[in-house]
């Protein structure tokens, strides 16, 4: 197995990994009730832990990833998700909010190594022509985990407790291990990344911007998604059944969305492409606004806005790899990062939203969320720096 020949299994073990990665971070937004009843807290306060997540790993992976830049890829990968792996067991008996809090600091340093290194790998190993596809191929994990990782870890949850929701990530991801040990190449490297490299992409305004688009199309969905139980809970009387249909019909839509995203970026560049998912969320999120509608308007709803919000990443990507040249694994755990910075402005404006109007501000939030994202796009476009 080597860079001219990457063995067959590569990218569905990629894949696969970034399933469980996405099980875990994203699990919580199914948990809040149940989590927030058992340890005393909101669904807002519970909320907080996507937040904490998120703000970890903003911080740890560009920077774990650049102090590990000059050892083997696979070394690097394996430890990350051995420390994911670790965190989640401890998530699932932590006896206080307090230890739950700091394992989810612990998951976001272990995904945070693993994740941006993982498209780097990819887009490495595979010519440009196919680059957007094989990205979307790493990133198809991520959004699969919304299909049955999020809507399962939901239902155990409502049935059998908050923490076997946990259970089963940690499950799940020990095997990921030893699939990563056989099947990334032993010894890959590229040429190397380091501390400096961080420090000059940090100081690189017009690439940082384009990098933080990605927090702004998150931010503008997280708003309304990581209220997503507590919404339908309020306003359309749904109970465990419903919300994992409208997740599990949501996941659906972001399957789909990750298969069309790469397609389109491959097609229609990556500009035109976000420019038209920008504008779709911008019509469609205020509608969560218009609550309740008749459950089969919902459900459209739920799958329309998934499509949108999980086609954006093969794009993004593929836009900033260009940019990026040799800085690409320091770029990519930036804008892996980016998701994660998105993640925490958008749950922390969805809560101040839900505190001072109520949940059904979220929806027309997300909106102009979505319009200040279509903006910031406009201008980082118009000050791209010249490909590396």
């Amino acid at each position: 197995m080597d860079a001219t020949h990457p063995d067959r299994f590569l990218i569905p073990t990629l894949s696969a990994c970034n399933f469980v990665i996405g099980i875990g971070a994203f699990v919580i937004i199914g948990l809040l009730e149940p989590l927030g009843a058992d340890l005393d807290r909101s669904a807002a306060q519970a909320g907080q832990l996507m937040t904490v997540y998120a703000v970890a790993y903003a911080f740890l992976s560009p920077l774990l990833v650049a102090m590990t830049g000059s050892v083997g890829r696979r070394r690097v990968m394996a430890a990350g998700f051995a420390l994911f792996a670790l965190a989640a067991f401890v998530s699932a008996i932590a006896p206080n909010f307090t230890v739950l809090s700091l394992a989810r600091i612990i998951a976001a340093a272990g995904a945070g190594i693993f994740t941006p290194l993982a498209a780097a790998v990819a887009a490495a190993l595979y010519p440009e022509a196919q680059r957007a596809r094989v990205l979307a191929a790493v990133f198809f994990g991520l959004t699969l985990s919304q299909v049955a990782g999020v809507p399962a870890g939901s239902w155990i949850a409502y049935t059998f407790g908050w923490r076997w929701a946990l259970v089963l990530v940690t499950a799940l991801a020990l095997p990921c291990i030893a699939l990563i040990w056989t099947r990334v190449p032993a010894g890959l490297k590229f040429q190397p990344v380091s501390l400096r490299d961080l420090r000059d992409v940090l100081g690189e305004g017009r690439l940082m911007l384009a990098i933080g688009f990605t927090a702004s199309f998150i931010g503008a969905q997280y708003v309304l998604f990581t209220y997503i139980a507590p919404l339908l809970s309020e306003t359309m009387g749904f109970g465990r059944n419903g919300i994992t249909l409208v997740l599990v019909i949501s996941g659906v839509g972001a399957v789909f969305g990750n298969i069309m995203g790469g397609f389109l970026s491959d097609r229609l560049g990556w500009r035109i492409t976000l420019s038209a998912l920008c504008v779709a969320q911008i019509l469609l999120m205020p509608m969560f606004s218009l609550l309740p509608v008749a459950p089969p308007m919902l459900f459209l709803l739920a799958f329309l806005w998934a499509l949108g919000s999980w086609s954006f990443m093969a794009a993004q990507q593929t836009r900033l790899i260009a940019l990026a040249g040799h800085r690409a694994p320091v770029v990519l755990a930036l804008n892996a990062a980016a998701i994660y910075v998105g993640a925490a402005i958008g749950s922390a404006f969805g809560g101040a939203l839900i505190a001072g109007f109520g949940l059904l501000a979220l929806g027309i939030g997300a909106g102009v969320g979505a319009a200040l994202a279509l903006a910031h796009l406009t201008l980082s476009a118009r000050l791209a720096p010249a490909p590396s």
